[in-house]
């Protein structure tokens, strides 16, 4: 999938997104196969809104993919508090089969981490899941990722391992994405591009390097 394949906004289902983000056959059939597993898997564990299950392609996949589009060489990813596997399994769906591609999923709870080595190993993919802390690890990858996580100045807590490591962060924010940034800069230093989310009108998607503790 290309970064110029992502300029397209408009999804609202399996066929939009296909065609929006240039998706193969192969890649679909994927991405059917999570939306059935976490609908199983949502009937015995809170993973996500049962809600949000009818909206699984803008809410989810198209949130997810759209990151590909600002790190479209990157091949490492992590994802911090992956929960239900979004952006994480999403980007490891279309990340499967290019030469060096991994996806760390990093996640404290233990029956979540059960739900993502399940879909690893049903759809073989190039992830590896952590049932840790992400301030614990050690990790080397391109970009770290997070959605619905915590607000950003605890999440640039979580990630500055990995920032530390030259990585780019890319977190998925919502309508408060602006404030989030004020009260984060009370403690961190940080370079920072923002730009809109493709799957919500209100969302930001927040680029950010060069992390330090603010003096």
């Amino acid at each position: 999938m290309s970064a110029a394949a992502l300029l397209e906004p408009q999804v609202a289902d399996a066929e939009s997104f296909a065609a929006a983000a240039g998706a193969t056959p192969a890649q679909m059939a994927d991405l059917e196969a999570l939306r059935t597993m976490l609908a199983d898997w949502n009937q015995r564990m809170n993973l996500v809104g049962p809600s949000t299950l009818d909206a699984f392609w803008p809410r989810h996949v198209w949130d997810s993919a759209q990151l590909l589009a600002i790190a479209p060489e990157a091949r490492t990813w992590a994802d911090i508090g992956a929960g239900a596997g979004f952006p994480g399994l999403v980007l490891a769906i279309l990340l499967k089969g290019r030469p060096g591609a991994r996806v760390e999923l990093v996640e404290s709870l233990g029956k979540r981490c059960r739900f993502l080595e399940a879909v690893v190993a049903a759809l073989d993919l190039p992830a590896r899941v952590h049932n840790a802390r992400a301030e614990a690890l050690k990790l080397k990858v391109e970009v770290v990722t997070a959605r619905a996580v915590a607000p950003l100045a605890k999440l640039l807590g979580f990630a500055k391992p990995m920032l530390d490591r030259r990585a780019l962060g890319l977190f998925l924010k919502g309508r408060d994405a602006e404030a989030e940034v004020a009260e984060a800069r009370k403690l961190w230093r940080f370079d920072l591009i923002s730009t809109p989310s493709l799957s919500d009108p209100d969302g930001r998607i927040l680029q950010i390097r060069d992390l330090a503790r603010a003096r």
